[in-house]
């Protein structure tokens, strides 16, 4: 849904100086840092390919398994990482998304933090308060920047993913959860979308760029999980062009704004 034409956010300063209005923005996915290509990466895979067992540390707001994950799957930051090793499953003939938190091999499956399984055929959200394998209990796979859409299909046709380091005690829709302990009112809640505003030029940016900023401009970006101020999700490739995505580095904060938001869920 385009929010291009949405009123700002009566808010908007404030919680864009709460993130940083002169902190640069980030794209943090790319074809080569620390030897290899890094973001969120997924597998795409077929309506038959055999299912794994999954146990949870939050089973009590995590979809329980078994998961369609095939050997070897790709998880955030390879198989040694120490950080969010987020695996996204798409199951491609059965219209179903499968994504884990913290997952790390076990057995014949996995543990995991948290999981998800979202039906791809329909709107439905996570139940009210539930995280997923996101911190504002949204799916991951569809707010990523991914290099098919970007330099085949020439647009991005949804909002995008974004984090910030210090969010809110609250989230608004479409987040279903938040992660924090903090009721400052100036900073954001999970779920807030924010545009690239109407009035910055990217006519002088690479074409790849300028199709993310146009996305950034039509539908903007949601806060989905606590991170990097301002850093924007996206899925490895070997064929992304680093120089030009690094040209996203020359926004700020400032050239942001808040699209308003509806009402803040705070239980």
């Amino acid at each position: 849904m385009p929010i291009d034409s949405d009123p700002v956010d009566q808010d908007s300063d404030l919680l864009i100086d709460s993130i940083g209005r002169t902190v640069s923005f980030h794209p943090d996915f790319g074809a080569l840092w620390n030897g290899g290509p890094f973001g969120i990466p997924y597998v795409v895979v077929s309506g038959d390919t055999p299912k794994v067992p999954v146990s949870f540390q939050y089973a009590d707001e995590s979809d329980a398994g078994p998961y369609p994950i095939p050997p070897g799957a790709p998880i955030e930051g390879g198989t040694t990482s120490q950080g969010d090793r987020h695996i996204l499953v798409v199951d491609r003939d059965n219209w179903k998304l499968y994504e884990l938190f913290a997952a790390y091999p076990s057995g014949a499956g996995y543990s995991a933090g948290s999981g998800a399984i979202f039906d791809l055929s329909s709107n439905a959200l996570r139940p009210a308060g539930w995280t997923s394998a996101d911190a504002a209990g949204l799916p991951i796979f569809p707010g990523l920047v991914r290099y098919d859409e970007v330099m085949e299909g020439k647009v991005i046709r949804h909002a995008l993913r974004f984090t910030a380091a210090r969010t809110r005690r609250a989230c608004v829709y479409p987040a279903r959860h938040f992660a924090s302990a903090s009721t400052d009112p100036s900073l954001p809640p999970m779920g807030m979308r924010v545009r690239l505003k109407a009035g910055v030029d990217i006519s002088g940016f690479p074409p790849g760029a300028r199709v993310v900023l146009q996305a950034l401009k039509t539908y903007g970006m949601i806060l989905a999980d606590n991170g990097g101020n301002w850093f924007l999700s996206g899925a490895p490739d070997t064929r992304w062009n680093d120089d030009e995505l690094n040209t996203l580095k020359g926004l700020t904060g400032n050239d942001f704004e808040v699209v308003k938001m509806g009402p803040l869920i705070t239980q």
